[in-house]
């Protein structure tokens, strides 16, 4: 099975902070499966490193970063170009980093930037479910879907 992967969580340092959240259990999958790294927001033009930014508004959707500069443009630009990825590389689902605005699978930071959580999507999860793939964060139980 073919899947695409957080691109921090296999260890790219291209999150806001210039880090990367490597995940051994998500590392693991590699022994399995072939993991396509993606990070729609370096896909979308975003600089690493680069100010923290959160979903503000969710209909239609907003992002905007910690300066209040609206950055929907490229979240829905890297969204667009990480799913395209995926698809051409025949990915089955996705490992997305959880509570992240582009990646985030169930829950997202409320767009307040005091650290709270509100049930939703990141903008590249929303748009790879609505495309009918499978989305998870890495605390997902892998071997309950069969990954």
């Amino acid at each position: 099975m073919i899947l695409a992967v957080s691109a921090c969580l296999l260890g790219d340092a291209c999150r806001y902070d210039g880090a990367a959240k490597p995940c051994a259990r998500v590392a693991a999958l590699a022994a399995r499966h072939e993991l396509v790294p993606v990070c729609p927001e370096r896909a979308g033009g975003l600089p690493v490193p680069r100010p923290p930014a959160e979903i503000v508004e969710r209909d239609p959707v907003r992002v905007a970063d910690a300066a209040g500069s609206d950055v929907t443009a490229a979240f829905c630009a890297g969204a667009r170009r990480s799913l395209e990825e995926a698809l051409a590389a025949g990915c089955a689902g996705a490992v997305l980093k959880a509570r992240s605005p582009s990646c985030g699978s169930g829950a997202v930071y409320d767009g307040t930037f005091a650290g709270a959580l509100v049930p939703g999507w990141g903008v590249a999860a929303a748009l790879f479910r609505e495309a009918g793939l499978p989305v998870v964060d890495e605390d997902a139980d892998f071997a309950s879907l069969g990954w």
